[in-house]
């Protein structure tokens, strides 16, 4: 990237087979991130303040904190 940030809270910053770093319902309180690919975006607005919620091809659900690809 060339020092720019993508917002994880808007949906067209998700790319199907992205790679994103996600926070799981189970992991909210300790922030806990999982990284993978994006399977499926659950989100069908095109922002959400808490960021947009996929499901990564390993199964996992949650909501994007980091773009990485």
């Amino acid at each position: 990237m060339t020092g720019q940030t993508i917002d994880a809270r808007n949906r067209a910053a998700i790319k199907l087979m992205g790679e994103v770093a996600i926070v799981c319902k189970e992991d909210q309180r300790t922030g806990r991130l999982t990284h993978g690919r994006v399977k499926d975006i659950l989100t069908k607005s095109p922002t959400h303040p808490h960021g947009i919620k996929v499901r990564l091809e390993s199964g996992e659900v949650g909501r994007v904190k980091k773009v990485l690809s």
